[in-house]
């Protein structure tokens, strides 16, 4: 038997709906123009709730000027409550690429908000003439400043849990370099030798370079609460009440939580998109430091008998089907692959905001769909590479003190006292016949033991103006 229908008219004709659907004929038709990904909006839930949490915030100030039915709005009210909740999220289904700068979506929503706003108020779906997806839910609304201020919401939304999972991952870096702040190695420059450190000064830096970005994540979230709500078609107004754009502005701001503003040209936000340009860019920051932060990982933990052998990761699963007791490095490996795409979804956003013409970019769905993919892969790379990986990592001590006490790299620390001549003469030699730097420098009466165990003690080995301090300080 077939499922029942009903009949939705556009100004292309009539077209049979399924009866049980919340969306409607411009929903449908999305659904056969654009079969391009085969994933639906609905996968970015964020997005879904910035939706209903702008037809919420229409729906009021359209009722508080006085434009739209106050049983109306209830009913749009409640249906949007809803969908901020989580219902029907399953009957956003257009595609999350598609033509019309968004305009699918914003059907897609204003559809499945009457048809549920009209099931509140006891009426069939599609009885349009009693409650109208258009006329009322999308009263002094358009596409072109809808989709860009659900977008810049769910954006905030989304950077949110980015910035909470960036610091989660700070903090287990910080706490490892609390454990290694004694562990002697070699710093290493262009992968050779260069002057020793502690793994713990190593490990802070993976802390710092987090905490940095955290601060420009930040900034960029700041530009994406100017919103054009407000604008309708162009930025012009058309449509709208004069005092809607504040009204709508504040009512948004008080559902999301987040301090809006509107824009103070709305010509100029209607057509202009820096400011996810400006995001993508300081994702596309985070995701190339978080890649050279792996890319250390798996370089400080090969081996783990030929390689540098230096720390070693949990491990978290079999590395190989023909190797036994091959483990890799599968976390960093994953976090590097993340970082791969937001560097790639950075171009994406590039192009797209270089192609916009006139008064409107038309190309806001592959921008928000490449944000939205960034935003939470980072997000769940920073969790798991946390969680899974950093959480776990040991160090290998008595390599690391052996590496530094084999390393040429020591004579740098000698050569304000023997002189630059006689550390590369030390340097030479060392290299040559595998001994030793101290061995050397004592053999050649360069230094007495006690001036060199001074002067390659780790501290001052790693913290020499801290130790030239303290020195100054105990002979007063």
């Amino acid at each position: 038997m077939n499922a029942p229908t009903r009949i939705e008219h556009d100004l292309l004709g009539d077209r049979q709906v399924p009866g049980a659907a919340y969306y409607g004929v411009h929903t449908l038709r999305a659904l056969e123009n654009f079969p391009i990904t085969g994933t639906s909006i609905s996968i970015y839930p964020d997005l879904v709730a910035a939706l209903a949490c702008v037809k919420q915030a229409a729906a009021l100030a359209n009722r508080d000027l006085g434009l739209l039915d106050p049983v109306k709005a209830a009913a749009i009210v409640h249906a949007c409550e809803e969908v901020r909740g989580g219902a029907l999220h399953e009957e956003f289904v257009v595609d999350v690429i598609q033509g019309g700068a968004g305009t699918s979506t914003n059907m897609n929503a204003n559809e499945v908000i009457a048809n549920r706003a009209l099931e509140i108020l006891g009426r069939a779906k599609g009885e349009y003439a009693a409650l109208h997806p258009l006329d009322d839910v999308n009263m002094s609304q358009s596409t072109n400043d809808v989709y860009p201020t659900a977008v810049k919401v769910a954006l905030n939304f989304g950077i949110r849990r980015l910035a909470e999972a960036m610091r989660g991952l700070r903090a287990d870096f910080e706490a490892k370099a609390g454990e290694f702040s004694d562990a002697l190695k070699m710093g290493r420059t262009q992968l050779q030798d260069a002057v020793p450190m502690t793994l713990g000064q190593e490990f802070s830096t993976y802390a710092v370079m987090l905490e940095e970005d955290e601060l420009r994540l930040s900034e960029a979230a700041q530009l994406i609460t100017e919103i054009n709500l407000g604008a309708t078609a162009i930025g012009t107004g058309i449509n709208a009440h004069p005092d809607y754009a504040a009204l709508v502005c504040a009512n948004l701001a008080a559902i999301t939580g987040i301090k809006l503003s509107t824009a103070a040209n709305l010509i100029e936000a209607t057509q202009d998109a820096g400011a996810f340009v400006q995001l993508s860019g300081v994702l596309k920051r985070i995701a190339v430091k978080l890649s050279k932060t792996c890319n250390d990982l798996r370089l400080l933990s090969s081996g783990p008998r030929a390689g540098f052998g230096e720390i070693n990761l949990p491990a978290m699963q079999a590395g190989s089907s023909i190797m036994p007791g091959k483990v890799n490095p599968v976390i960093p490996e994953v976090v590097n692959q993340i970082a791969f795409e937001a560097i790639g979804n950075d171009i994406t956003v590039t192009m797209a905001a270089e192609a916009g013409q006139m008064q409107l970019n038309a190309f806001e769905p592959i921008i928000a769909h490449s944000l939205f993919k960034s935003i939470a892969h980072l997000a769940a790379g920073c969790r798991t590479l946390g969680e899974r990986c950093v959480r776990g990592i040991t160090a290998n001590r008595a390599h690391l003190r052996e590496m530094v006490d084999r390393s040429v790299g020591l004579v740098t620390a000698l050569n304000p006292v023997i002189g630059y001549a006689n550390a590369t003469s030390v340097a030479q030699e060392a290299l040559a016949t595998g001994r030793r730097v101290y061995d050397l420098v004592l053999e050649r009466g360069l230094l007495t033991r006690e001036q060199l165990d001074e002067m390659l003690s780790p501290e001052v080995l790693t913290r020499p103006h801290l130790a030239t301090v303290a020195k100054k300080e105990q002979g007063r």
